[in-house]
């Protein structure tokens, strides 16, 4: 397993490189901790200037190292000693997505683990543009670690659907080892509005959805409520949900859960993690 742990050396993201390493305790992982210094950051002056590449190391490259390998101590004295995790140190100057994607296809990750800021208190968060960008312009399985989100076993998982499924089925695999791995339990949760009923190719959808999870006896939950958030809501804070897992294709249907009127601003509860799948 090939993990992507982008940092920018402050708590929250320290926060998510815990989490992934707990996440996947009993994973065999490559873990490349990726830390990139913007080239957007490097332009000064009225006149464009790019610094020599002899600067760029002094300046940015050399520093990132030194911090880097601070971190992966830092890393080994906090967690206990897993023989099944390898820790690698990345540092890039590049535009922070082009970086993302680079690295995604150099080394084959197979999930980005990224950490988000948010105000305090349990209402809502923001989550810094780099995490929303990733999320809707990198097509890698993508797992959002909220800053005071601490890990526990995943016993109760919610699973948004409008059973609109414009996806391939085989994308729910990440979802599949999850369940097989924590032994959760999947809640499908649907929310309409008051008086609609589903189509015919929805119940078709959803019976489809039945009999792909039919071995971890999925339970549906059909929730009323005009903002597709409030919803939400409600219904993680009453099951104690653990995580929340969503295609990104239907990220569209989900705009209300994940972002604001801006696409870059996502918001949601501050202590649950949520997986966002790629086809």
């Amino acid at each position: 397993m090939n993990v992507l742990l982008p940092t920018d050396f402050s708590e929250n993201a320290k926060n998510a490189i815990s989490y992934a390493i707990d996440f996947f305790e009993s994973r065999e992982c490559h873990f490349y901790v990726l830390h990139v210094n913007r080239i957007e950051g490097m332009v000064a002056g009225v006149e464009p200037y790019m610094p020599t590449e002899e600067v760029i190391e002094a300046v940015y490259t050399k520093p990132s190292r030194t911090k880097l390998r601070q971190l992966l101590k830092e890393i080994s004295a906090n967690n206990r000693p897993n023989k099944k995790h390898r820790f690698y140190a990345l540092t890039d100057n590049d535009f922070f997505l082009e970086s993302i994607r680079k690295y995604v296809d150099e080394k084959k990750i197979e999930t980005i683990v990224m950490g988000t800021k948010g105000a305090s208190g349990l209402r809502e968060y923001i989550i810094g543009s780099n995490t929303g960008d990733v999320i809707t312009k990198v097509k890698c399985t993508t797992l959002v670690v909220p800053e005071h989100a601490k890990y526990s076993r995943l016993r109760e998982i919610a699973f948004p659907s409008d059973f609109n499924l414009s996806y391939d089925i085989n994308i729910l695999q990440p979802l599949t080892e999850i369940l097989k791995n924590f032994e959760s339990k999947l809640r499908i949760v649907h929310i309409h509005k008051r008086d609609t009923q589903l189509n015919t190719e929805q119940n078709n959808n959803k019976e489809l959805l039945n009999d792909y999870f039919e071995e971890f006896n999925p339970t549906f939950h059909f929730l009323t409520n005009k903002k597709v958030e409030d919803a939400i809501q409600c219904f993680v804070e009453s099951r104690a949900v653990d995580m929340i897992v969503m295609v990104a294709k239907n990220l569209n249907y989900f705009q209300n859960i994940l972002f604001h009127t801006k696409v870059e601003k996502i918001t949601y509860h501050t202590d649950i993690p949520f997986l966002v799948l790629h086809e």
